[in-house]
């Protein structure tokens, strides 16, 4: 099935299988590794995309349902790493093993486009569902707060970019 998207502000034309998962055609089609494949079936997060801003579990989302989507994936959150939630992500040093990160950091920079001062029960709302096996929820909470506090996040509006750029939330070497 041929389908044009626009991914990371980028339009797109693939040709595809019409029930394969988003993940597979951003992993495996167009090279881009940041969304995770964790469990298959929507439950853990960390294949979350944005899809027009929202988020998205990309295992779940068919190419038959991709025709004119706008995608944004951790790559094209912010192509230097600079957008509030990935820097307050390394600032408090979030990250343990880093599987979830990305999943983690979509849902997050989700809330708060849609919620700039969220509380701490908005955030579990928010980011229940994304699942970490490291338990570093209390750190995700505090980069949540900590992005929230040191600017105004807008919706993902990301710059068409083939640069494959540092993924900020992985762990440091």
């Amino acid at each position: 099935m041929k389908v044009s998207l626009t991914v990371n502000g980028k339009p797109t034309s693939i040709d595809a299988p019409p029930d394969m998962p988003l993940l597979w055609v951003l992993r495996d089609v167009l090279d881009l590794k940041g969304a995770k494949y964790g469990c298959g079936v929507g439950q853990c997060g960390a294949c979350t995309v944005h899809l027009k801003g929202s988020p998205v579990r990309s295992c779940q989302l068919p190419v038959s349902a991709l025709q004119g989507a706008e995608v944004t994936t951790i790559e094209g959150l912010s192509p230097d790493g600079s957008h509030p939630v990935q820097r307050a992500w390394d600032e408090i040093d979030v990250p343990q093993c880093g599987y979830c990160q990305a999943g983690q950091i979509m849902s997050a920079a989700a809330l708060l486009a849609r919620n700039p001062s969220p509380t701490d029960a908005q955030i579990t709302a928010a980011m229940n569902g994304n699942l970490c096996r490291c338990a570093t929820y209390h750190r995700i909470r505090d980069a949540i707060h900590a992005a929230a506090a040191t600017s105004a996040v807008t919706p993902s509006a990301p710059a068409a970019t083939t640069a494959r750029p540092r993924q900020a939330g992985t762990p440091r070497n």
